[in-house]
C-alpha cells in the first residue's frame, strides 16, 4: 500500500506547471548564431534614455535544477492531447479564465472541468508509473 502523502494531487501538478511556465519564461531568447554586433554601446543621457528601446527589465535566468524540472514537466505534457496541453499550459501562464473561455469558444465550468481532467490524467500517471514526489520544488529559489 502507498502512502498517502507521496501520491501526486491535483495541486502539486498543477504548482509544477506553473512553476515550468515561470522557469520558460526566464530562459535567454532564442537568437540565430553566428551573428554580432560591432557597433560599440552608447552610454546615454539620463533624458534620451526614456525614449529608449531596450528592455530594462532582466529575470535572472533560472538554476539548472528547475530547467530539469521543466524538461520534466514537458515529457508530461506528451500524455496530453493538443487541446488539454493548451488549456494546462495558458492556465500554467496564468491566463485569466475569460481569455481561456474565448480561446476554447467554452463556458468558464467547462473549461474548469477540463483543465481539472486533464491534470487528472497527468496525476493518474504519475502515482501509476511511481514517479517520487519531491519535497519542495527548486525553480522558486534563486
Amino acid at each position: 500500500m502507498t502512502d498517502a502523502s507521496r501520491l501526486w494531487s491535483l495541486d502539486d501538478v498543477a504548482e509544477r506547471f506553473e512553476d515550468a511556465a515561470n522557469t520558460s519564461r526566464r530562459l535567454p531568447p532564442v537568437r540565430v548564431q553566428g551573428y554580432f554586433n560591432s557597433w560599440p554601446v552608447f552610454v546615454r543621457k539620463e533624458w534620451e534614455s526614456f525614449a529608449a528601446d531596450e528592455k530594462v527589465y532582466r529575470p535572472f535566468p533560472p538554476r539548472p535544477e528547475a530547467i530539469d524540472q521543466m524538461l520534466e514537466v514537458m515529457r508530461w505534457v506528451q500524455w496530453l492531447e493538443v487541446e488539454q496541453r493548451h488549456l494546462v499550459w495558458m492556465r500554467a501562464k496564468r491566463y485569466g479564465w475569460r481569455d481561456i473561455t474565448i480561446r476554447f469558444a467554452c463556458d468558464r465550468s467547462t473549461a474548469w472541468r477540463r483543465w481539472q481532467k486533464a491534470l487528472e490524467l497527468v496525476a493518474t500517471q504519475l502515482n501509476d508509473t511511481g514517479v517520487p514526489k519531491p519535497s519542495k520544488f527548486l525553480s522558486n529559489v534563486g
